[in-house]
C-alpha cells in the first residue's frame, strides 16, 4: 500500500509542476504568422499587436518563421525571388530544402524580418509601399550610389539604410 502512495503522490507532484508552469502569465501561441505584415503595415511603436512584443519575435526568429512569410516579403517588394533570396543570403538548395520543410532557419528569419521591418520603415517615411519599393531599390546618393535593399545585406547595412531613412524623415537628407 505504500507503494501505490508514493506513486500516487508522485503524480500528484508531476501535475503540481504542471500547474505552475501553466500558473505562469499566458503565453501566446507562436506560430510566426504574419511578422511581414506586421512590419510593413503598422508604423513602429504605434499600435503594436499584443502578439508581436520583441520577446515573441525573438522566439519566432529562433523557431524559424514559415516559408509565406518570404512569399509576402517578396510581395511587398515586388522583386523577383530569384533576386531576393540572394540578398538574404539563401542558396537555390537551400530555398528548396526550406520549401520542403515549409519554415525558414533562424538567421533567414532574422535577415527576412529585418528586410521587412526596412519596408516598414521605408513605407512611414515615404508614405507608400509604391514610393517604398522604389526607394528601396534605387540608387541612394546617401548610401554612396548603393541600392538600399543590396546594402541591407548586413546589420550594419540595415542600420545605414535606417539612419538615412530617419535623415530623410527630419529632412536631413545627405
Amino acid at each position: 500500500m505504500s507503494d501505490s502512495l508514493t506513486k500516487l503522490q508522485s503524480k500528484k507532484s508531476v501535475g503540481a509542476t504542471a500547474v505552475r508552469r501553466k500558473s505562469g502569465p499566458p503565453r501566446v501561441k507562436i506560430t510566426g504568422d504574419g511578422v511581414v505584415r506586421f512590419c510593413v503595415g503598422l508604423p513602429a511603436g504605434k499600435g503594436a499587436a499584443p502578439d508581436f512584443t520583441p520577446a515573441n519575435l525573438i522566439e519566432m526568429i529562433h523557431l524559424g518563421l514559415p516559408m509565406q512569410e518570404l512569399k509576402d516579403l517578396q510581395a511587398r517588394l515586388a522583386v523577383p525571388m530569384a533576386q531576393l533570396v540572394p540578398l538574404l543570403g539563401i542558396s537555390k538548395a537551400t530555398l528548396h530544402r526550406r520549401k520542403a520543410g515549409g519554415r525558414l532557419g533562424p538567421a533567414e528569419s532574422d535577415r527576412v524580418v529585418r528586410f521587412a521591418r526596412l519596408m516598414g520603415k521605408a513605407v512611414e517615411v515615404l508614405e507608400s509601399e509604391e514610393n517604398a519599393r522604389q526607394w528601396l531599390t534605387s540608387p541612394q546618393f546617401g548610401l554612396g550610389g548603393a541600392v538600399p535593399l543590396d546594402y541591407a545585406g548586413t546589420e550594419i547595412g540595415a542600420r545605414e539604410v535606417e539612419d538615412l531613412l530617419g535623415r530623410i524623415e527630419y529632412g536631413v537628407y545627405s
